[in-house]
This record gives C-alpha cells, structure tokens and sequence, in this order.
C-alpha cells in the first residue's frame, strides 16, 4: 500500500508542536467549519435502545431522503439507485471491485487524490495516469491524451469533480468529451463528486448522473464528509443506474454487513441543514480562498491557479523539492513562533518525477490563521537553503 502524501509528515508536525512551534495544518482537508446543529442534535437526542445494525444498503429512509436531496440538485435517482457505504472510500472501492478484474486498468488523470492509488491497490487494479499541467489551472487533458491510454485492459476512467487536489470544475464541455471516451470504448466512468455544493464565482456544478446516453457506465461517488464539515461520521455512497453493479456492490456491503447506525441517524438529519447554511459556508470559502491563492501568487516565484471549486489548491514553489521543503518548514523554520504544513504534491502524481515544486494547501483555517500561514511561507522562501532564483 503507498503511504499517504497527506499524513505522511505528521510526526514532524508533532514534533514541531512539541516544541511548542503553531502550526498552521493546510496538509488536510478537515474543515473548521461547525457542523450542522440538526446533525448534532440527532446524536444528542436519540431515542434507542439498542444500536443495531442497519440494512446493509442503509436505512431506507435515508435512502428516501437522499433520493429528494439528489433531485433538489437535478439529479434524478431512486433510492434503489443508492448504496450507502462507510465514507466515500468504501464506496469507491466497493465500485472498483464490482467493475474490474485484477489487473485491470483505470485511467485518472492526475495529480489525482492520493488515496485513489490505495483503492486500486485493494482491488488489485493498475492507475494509469494521463497529466492535467498547472500553467491551464489543471483543466481536463486532451482527448487524444486520455485515448492513447486506452488498452484492452482499461475499465474506467475515474475523476473527481470539484477536484482534490487542485480545486479545478470540469466543464460540461469536458465532462461531454469524457461521455463520448466512455461510450465510444464501452467504459465505466467513475466520478467522486463530494465537493459539490462548494463550487465559487457563479459557477455550476454538473453532475455525471446528467451525461445523455451513458446510464449504465457512470457511477458516482459521495459523502457527508465535506458536505457537512462530518468527517469523522464516515458515511458516503454509491450510486448508480447500473443495477447489476449495483447488484456486486451490495454483496460488497453484505459481507461488511452494515454501514454504522448512529453515523446514518446523524446523516440523515443533515439533509435537513437550511439552505442558509451553505450560503454562509460557501461565502466563507471564496474569502479562504481568495486570500490563499492572492497571497500566494503575491510570493515572488510562486505561481499558483485560481480553483473554482472545492477547498484546495495546488501551487508551484521556487525549490529544489517541494518535499524537502515542507519538511524544512516543520524542522528548521519558524516565523513569529510559527510554521505551516502542506502536503507535497508529488504524491497525488502516479507518474514518477512530476510534481516535485509542488504543494497542496488545503484553505480550510480562518481567515487569519491563513494571512499568517500565507506570511510565514512568504519569509521561509527568502531564506530555505533550497530555494531556485
């Protein structure tokens, strides 16, 4: 199994805080964000006596309320179309072992989320990347890139749409252009698309479950996680109109007999969080964001895009080694009794060698948590021993 990119610095970070060094956590997508009252409150107030287990596709009536949420968002399933599964992680795996045979190949362009490759490595399956470039914000390869790829072995193609790492939305141009790809080759396309609701500057999200002519290729993959700022609950789903994947999968969920009881009462609930609620969230992010990326592209010799959706950037870095110097920054650097933790990008690339002036931050502190962490990186560049003119 490869390690996580994400986490993979921790005991540097412990260290640092040991120390008694701040350090700012952009390395991981966990949100500051409250989550709902209605969620909480569910916890709170259950009446139960005992915490059995639930179906092995979920609660029904979860289902039934995920089913109106879907279409409240122009996603037209039935709750038969929907698994739930114990985060979005076991719904993709669930749906790469439903789909594939090992040995099989998914194409993903990357830099893609670095657990893609754990999946695939559970399911026996080989990623065969195609590379989005930083200088066009990570926008979706050219056709002939992602056909090139393809070989008897290729199953799916699999995206996550907004992206993490890079926060880029796929256009309905692009996610069109991926119909085609899928139809013309006979393909699933998997699309993980649990950053909907954080999509920035009037734009749209389009969901796959809405491509003409290509019901029963398309899965797609959500989760409370984001959504909700509930990560720890750990409950997600798979859905789709395939019934015979559908089918797989459920034997997939039968044999982890249930996803958790309390997590679903708490999910459940959640579908009920006003509208008003995301309004504010989504308000809070675009200004995350905006001071990230402008503070950023502010550093002499750091360039990083503009992302449209989710809570994620990928920037390029003046340096020898990205790796290297995240790890610097936990080690040797501090800045008003401070430093900063990213991620090295390197790991959300498959390719070998890609990457390595690369980083993601993940805009996920307050605002002034993030013009801090923006100065500390601003002063580190000016004397990592690293750093390229």
């Amino acid at each position: 199994m490869p390690e996580s990119p994400i986490r993979k610095l921790v005991p540097y970070a412990e260290k640092a805080k040991a120390s008694g060094k701040t350090v700012f956590h952009l390395n991981i997508g966990q949100p500051d964000i409250e989550t709902p009252e209605v969620a909480l409150n569910a916890i709170k107030n259950m009446d139960r006596q005992v915490i059995e287990y639930s179906h092995s596709a979920g609660f029904q009536s979860y289902r039934e309320k995920l089913s109106a949420y879907y279409k409240s968002v122009n996603i037209d399933v039935a709750p038969d179309n929907i698994l739930i599964t114990t985060g979005g992680s076991e719904a993709l795996t669930f749906g790469f072992m439903s789909t594939c045979d090992p040995e099989d190949e998914v194409i993903i362009p990357e830099p893609f989320y670095a657990n893609y490759n754990g999946f695939a490595v559970a399911a026996g399956l080989n990623v065969v990347p195609v590379t989005a470039n930083i200088e066009n914000g990570f926008a979706l390869p050219p056709v002939e890139e992602i056909e090139k790829k393809i070989t008897s072995k290729t199953k799916a193609i699999v995206i996550c749409n907004p992206g993490n790492p890079t926060g880029y939305l796929y256009s309905k141009e692009e996610l069109e252009q991926l119909r085609d790809i899928v139809k013309k080759h006979d393909l699933f396309l998997f699309a993980d698309e649990v950053y909907r609701e954080f999509c920035y500057d009037g734009a749209t999200p389009m969901s796959v479950m809405n491509l003409d002519g290509i019901d029963k290729n398309v899965i797609m993959i959500d989760s409370v996680s984001k959504r909700y700022s509930m990560c720890g609950a750990r409950i997600g789903a798979i859905v789709s109109k395939n019934k015979e994947v559908m089918a797989a999968a459920l034997k997939f969920g039968q044999a982890r007999l249930s996803p958790p009881t309390i997590d679903q009462i708490a999910s459940e609930a959640a579908l009920s969080t006003p509208k008003s609620y995301f309004d504010a969230v989504v308000s809070e992010y675009v200004q995350r964001r905006n001071i990230t990326v402008e503070g950023l592209n502010n550093i002499p010799g750091v360039f990083c895009p503009k992302p449209s959706g989710a809570f994620y950037c990928v920037a390029k870095f003046p340096v020898d080694s990205a790796e290297k110097f995240c790890q610097w920054l936990l080690e040797e650097f501090e800045y008003e009794g401070a430093t900063v933790m990213m991620a090295p990008a390197s790991g959300f690339y498959s390719s070998e060698g890609l990457g390595q002036q690369e980083a993601r931050l993940a805009y996920v502190l307050n605002q002034d948590s993030l013009k801090k962490a923006v100065k500390c990186l601003e002063e580190a560049l000016k004397v990592y021993p690293g750093r390229l003119n």
